[in-house]
């Protein structure tokens, strides 16, 4: 018999988190993000969910020729667009979009022999300083893309580096306007926090990734309190085993935690080699038998304990909840210092996944 542990993914969540973005930015044309195996959800037990979508981006060629694959056969964005010559065979036979952000890509482009002229969101650093034209150069490459036989519809895009932050879009909005100015062409900007928080934004495509999966741009979960999101994925496993530990003992590995009175601690099966973080301290929240109780001690490869103080009746075979639901992903993350994109991509492979 398999261990208990297993993740399973809401495909009713991911539909009901496209439905919310489309009310958010009601006017604009809509790239689902779907990197990463759709966040490690899966790109082909995504895609039932979110198939209502406009387009979708990714960043490999082997995802884009899947989504053709499942049946897709809208546009398909290349986020980082292409690294080689070949590539652009990939492209011209799927019939992909890709981002250009530099002039080798603009070179491979220009010399390669097409079937059909390639549409391109042309990128801009506006200030997140990873990808992108300055906007000193942006006109010149737009006028050298729109000059390029293989080149076909060009769009504008940038990317924010504080959509979700007090800092906010501000400077990079005019950074852009500055760059793009008297430039005509369709323009992508919103990531996932501009398209819930700054519609001014919008534009006529918005490019939302984390708020599809059910959590929030700024890893604080209350943040979406209204918006009406769902979490679409699900950790969850059993109790194995449980312990008497006197006032004193210690549990798990370095005896980093020492029982402050005499308590009932909880074996859960999920461990670092499933993805749950290692780094998870003393106090990361859990949901066991519906109740919120807390991880004490280090989590080993295999497993984790819990504090069973709250939940008396808990006992081998209790049903814990590591995230979904009853406790968003947002809360374990920010617990282990880091946010719920990781956690999400980091579920492992030896871990059974469904879909419902």
């Amino acid at each position: 018999m398999p261990r208990p542990l297993s993740a399973t993914i809401h495909t009713a969540a991911l539909a009901n988190n496209l439905a919310v973005v489309r009310k958010s930015a009601p006017k604009s044309k809509i790239w689902a993000v779907v990197k990463a195996n759709a966040y490690g959800h899966g790109l082909a037990r995504a895609f039932p969910g979110l198939r209502a979508t406009d387009g979708f981006g990714l960043l490999d060629l082997e995802e884009a020729a899947k989504l053709r694959e499942l049946g897709w056969a809208g546009p398909i964005l290349l986020l980082e667009g292409f690294f080689r010559p070949t590539d652009i065979d990939v492209i011209d036979r799927y019939s992909l979009t890709t981002v250009v952000h530099c002039d080798e890509q603009m070179r491979m482009l220009e010399m390669a022999r097409l079937s059909k002229p390639v549409n391109i969101q042309l990128k801009m650093n506006s200030g997140m300083n990873r990808l992108g034209y300055t906007p000193e150069k942006y006109r010149a490459a737009w006028e050298r893309a729109r000059a390029a036989a293989g080149i076909g519809q060009i769009t504008l895009m940038t990317h924010f580096a504080d959509a979700d932050t007090p800092r906010g879009i501000g400077e990079q909005m005019e950074t852009f306007e500055r760059g793009a100015q008297g430039i005509a062409g369709a323009r992508s900007l919103a990531n996932s926090a501009a398209t819930l928080w700054h519609p001014a934004s919008h534009f006529d495509w918005v490019r939302p990734g984390i708020v599809l999966y059910g959590a929030s741009p700024s890893g604080v979960a209350t943040a979406l309190d209204g918006v009406g999101l769902q979490p679409a994925m699900t950790l969850a496993s059993e109790i194995i085993a449980t312990q008497h530990v006197a006032e004193g003992q210690t549990v798990g590995y370095g005896s980093t935690y020492s029982a402050r009175k005499s308590m009932r601690v909880g074996v859960v099966a999920c461990g670092y080699a499933d993805g749950y973080p290692r780094v998870a301290p003393e106090g990361t929240p859990v949901i066991v038998d519906g109740v919120r109780t807390r991880v004490v001690g280090r989590v080993s490869m295999d497993m984790l304990t819990v504090d069973l103080t709250p939940v008396q009746n808990a006992g081998v075979g209790t049903r814990v909840e590591l995230w979904g639901a009853h406790l968003p992903i947002d809360d374990v993350a920010q617990a282990c210092g880091t946010i719920g994109y990781e956690l999400m991509c980091a579920v492992a492979p030896r871990v059974p996944v469904r879909a419902e």
